[in-house]
């Protein structure tokens, strides 16, 4: 039986995590079958942003502890995994957008935090809670330090303490926080809007995001002017500029 459930519509690839009997616990397989559904959407033109989602109350309760108690003497842990996992969403091309209908744990903030978008119901409830087991959040802290405030972090980190949605957002965890009842409809329109973007702007733009700016602003600002001017007289930024002067939408809008 799968545990990540794939559909896709109008250029958006919805995966959804299945695994409500443990709470979409990250076990391996799962995991697994997750980089399995990143790749097949990385090499299908037609699909231009992915949705992380879930059944169930839980968006991801983190690392599966049953396997994880089980594999310590035996081999590789759940949470190592996760790296490859956080990995592949963080370095994916084409944006993500994490719904979360429900609680998030440890390394579920992980998959949250390395979403480009992520938007959360207000009741939702996070914690980094791995202080309280005798561990720490090591590996999820490569996609979530980068965008919580340092003194959230070190709070959230320390204390084990949950907090909810709209605390979240404050904190920049996730880009919005809505009532349940507005979440599939805040998904969609930021889904709407992702697709009016050229695929290979939104990579770039995606590079944009994740670059080390050099050192001195003239050498900075060199090799951006550079990137702009090759997007400007790419096939994609001709067609867009084209599509703009002539009031029409561009030809890689997925048609309804």
């Amino acid at each position: 039986m799968a545990l990540v459930r794939t559909v896709t519509d109008a250029g958006v690839t919805t995966m959804t995590l299945d695994s409500p009997a443990n709470r979409n616990a990250l076990s391996t397989p799962l995991m697994r079958e997750l980089l399995d559904a990143l790749a097949e959407a990385l090499t299908d033109a037609s699909v231009r942003a992915v949705v992380l989602s879930h059944t169930g109350p839980v968006f991801c309760s983190g690392a599966d502890l049953k396997e994880t108690a089980e594999a310590r003497a035996t081999g590789r842990v759940p949470a190592e995994m996760l790296a490859d996992v956080l990995a592949a969403l963080w370095e994916f091309p084409k944006p993500v957008v994490a719904r979360v209908g429900g609680p998030a744990r440890a390394g579920g903030l992980g998959l949250i935090a390395a979403a480009d978008i992520a938007v959360c119901t207000t009741e939702a409830t996070f914690a980094f809670s791995e202080v309280r087991l005798g561990v720490i959040p090591a590996v999820i802290s490569a996609t979530v330090l980068p965008r919580l405030a340092p003194r959230a972090a070190a709070e959230l980190y320390l204390t084990g303490d949950v907090f909810d949605g709209r605390r979240a957002a404050e904190i920049g965890l996730v880009t919005a926080a809505v009532p349940a009842t507005d979440l599939d409809a805040a998904v969609s329109r930021y889904c709407d809007s992702l697709v009016r973007g050229g695929p290979l702007a939104l990579a770039g733009a995606k590079q944009l995001l994740r670059r080390t700016p050099k050192e001195s602003v003239r050498a900075d600002l060199a090799e951006l002017s550079e990137r702009s001017g090759g997007y400007f007289r790419s096939a994609e930024g001709r067609e867009g500029v084209a599509a703009f002067r002539e009031k029409r939408d561009a030809a890689w809008i997925p048609r309804q």
